[in-house]
């Protein structure tokens, strides 16, 4: 479903900052794998999951979803292929909106407008079904304005809409790192059952080694703008973070982890 083949991503090329992000990267996922990615500031995660959804282009290398090649198509064109969740809380929504009528946005992304009238009793029904899934109470309250839910609950409901029309491929860019430690578990376990419920093609990205281990089929770590953990199956189930820590120790040749990815 996903193919990053060969993939060079430089900033700053000829400069004293320059720095080689991305070096040669190789990553290929199968339709409905869940993969965790970890690694230390500067790892070259989120640079990874920038060229995939179009943000930054890139030097070398191609990038294929569902073996369409969009190495170089415009980050608006891959919009039809990916759902995307970011960090912020405050991204993904409208503010001023209801929450049914964030969902009905994101359900009719891409379609034709027409003149019928903006949700059906019928769309309603089916919100409040979507909405049960986040088991955040939110199913009782279609017209309330987003604006006044909390930081989970709108990266919740921004996960929903992510998901609402099956991508492709679904982008978790580190979408828990800003929520305190019990919302982020609500959020990760609404995260984990829609992706399986759909069978998502899943890339999350996140610092906290733990919940790398505990969501997801496979896990991949990175260092340098390379792949040097990459562990799936029983493995993957039976690690610790001990046992991560010395993976990424043999397999990068370094010791340095940064506080964040154990501490997480």
């Amino acid at each position: 479903m996903l193919k990053i083949e060969n993939v060079f991503k430089t900033f700053n090329a000829g400069t004293v900052n320059e720095k080689k992000a991305l070096q040669g990267l190789n990553l290929h996922l199968k339709p409905g794998e869940f993969v965790t990615v970890i690694g230390g500031n500067g790892a070259g995660k989120s640079t990874m999951l920038n060229c995939v959804a179009g943000v930054f282009g890139v030097e070398a290398g191609r990038i294929l979803i569902d073996d369409v090649d969009v190495t170089h198509l415009p980050e608006y064109k891959r919009a039809k292929y990916i759902g995307r969740v970011f960090q912020d809380p405050m991204m993904g929504t409208a503010a001023t909106m209801q929450i049914e009528e964030n969902l009905a946005l994101a359900a009719r992304r891409g379609k034709p407008r027409t003149l019928r009238p903006g949700i059906t009793k019928e769309e309603r029904e089916q919100y409040r079904e979507q909405l049960k899934i986040l088991g955040l109470g939110l199913e009782n309250r279609l017209t309330a304005k987003v604006g006044l839910l909390s930081g989970g609950q709108r990266q919740a409901l921004t996960l929903l809409m992510a998901t609402l029309q099956k991508p492709k491929l679904l982008l978790l860019d580190e979408h828990t790192a800003a929520l305190d430690p019990k919302t982020a578990a609500k959020v990760l376990e609404a995260t984990q059952r829609i992706v399986s419920k759909d069978n998502l093609t899943t890339m999350m990205i996140t610092h906290n080694m733990r919940d790398a281990i505990a969501y997801g089929d496979r896990l991949v770590m990175m260092y340098d703008g390379h792949i040097v953990v990459d562990v799936s199956g029983e493995e993957k189930k039976q690690l610790t973070v001990e046992q991560l820590l010395n993976l990424f120790s043999r397999a990068s040749g370094s010791d340095e982890v940064d506080d964040k990815l154990v501490l997480g």
